[in-house]
């Protein structure tokens, strides 16, 4: 396959997930539909996975492992799918485009990065969008304050910060295992954490009111946004350069658009649309400088649990990535 083709793929799976996701949620509870998701989709990654050796990390490196799969996917997909039930989802893929914007102060606070004018010029125009888009359902709702849709875009943006903290658990441990291996094994660690509240569900829920929504949001969750895409995704890291794959993300939010508009009958307001040309004409304004500050170190590929896309510093480097 051509590994562009596998990248747009990739990113048109990712981009239909925040409203696929909503209209399953109409139907199936959201801890369970996340716990159905993750674990299937680690056994279908089992035969990627290979024969895992406890020597491969050290007990202090399992320990991260697990912290990192808890955050990242637990607390992470936890957030994204109450933000689902409350907000807009095509609010989820513009809230998780401002990864590169907190990545850039991140790195100015922790990494002691000198700040650059044009550079921040432009992280605070992204930001101001964000908050825009974010505080447009208490400032713009004619109704009144809109308290439900404010909050979910909260919670988009705390799924967004959780991606962002998989690093620091994750940095030293991807050169020592394979990618493939760590996503499964996060995957069904983190699956086990939504068990609890996936038993609450189920007192008041059965599988005997699954209909046509909750199944094809187990399905495409399991087998298209998780296992499918992943694949793809990785075939065209191994034949591209990280950072060329950068410009494909923003397909996301288009391919939400055009999912929720006849799906969930979501129509993105004026709002949204400022909001939008703001946070992409900041980052296109930083971007000149993005690739050459710090985190272009690390180089570490990550899941990603908002969309869920896998992270990666060095895509980071030149286009910020992305935040569920």
């Amino acid at each position: 396959m051509n590994p562009i083709l596998a990248l747009i793929f990739a990113n048109i799976i990712w981009g239909a997930a925040s409203p696929i996701f909503k209209f399953a949620l109409g139907n199936i509870p959201p801890f369970t539909l996340a716990f159905i998701r993750f674990f299937f989709a680690g056994i279908l990654l089992l035969p990627f996975i290979g024969k895992i050796k406890w020597s491969e990390l050290t007990p202090p490196e399992w320990l991260k492992l697990c912290l990192g799969s808890f955050f990242g996917i637990t607390v992470g997909i936890s957030f994204f799918f109450l933000g689902l039930q409350r907000a807009a989802s095509i609010n989820a893929p513009i809230i998780s485009s401002s990864g590169p914007v907190f990545l850039y102060f991140l790195s100015i606070f922790f990494l002691k990065e000198k700040a650059r004018i044009k550079v921040l010029l432009g992280m605070l125009i992204a930001l101001g969008g964000v908050l825009f888009i974010i505080l447009s359902p208490v400032l713009f709702d004619g109704q009144g304050f809109a308290f439900g849709e404010l909050q979910g875009n909260i919670f988009y943006l705390m799924a967004m910060f959780t991606g962002l903290s998989l690093p620091v658990f994750f940095k030293k441990i991807t050169p020592k295992m394979d990618f493939f291996k760590i996503t499964g094994i996060s995957f069904f660690i983190g699956s086990i954490g939504f068990i609890p509240f996936m038993l609450r569900e189920l007192q008041n829920w059965s599988f005997s009111q699954l209909d046509i929504r909750g199944m094809i949001g187990i399905l495409f969750g399991t087998i298209l946004s998780s296992a499918l895409a992943y694949l793809f995704y990785n075939f065209a890291l191994s034949k591209l350069d990280a950072e060329e794959t950068g410009i494909f993300t923003y397909i996301d939010p288009v391919i939400s658009i055009l999912i929720a508009v006849p799906l969930l009958g979501e129509y993105p307001s004026v709002y949204f649309f400022a909001g939008s040309v703001l946070v992409f004409s900041g980052i296109y304004l930083a971007e000149g400088r993005l690739h050459w500050h710090p985190f272009h170190r690390l180089h570490i590929p990550i899941p990603h649990v908002i969309l869920p896309q896998p992270y990666s510093f060095e895509k980071i480097d030149r286009h910020g990535g992305k935040a569920n």
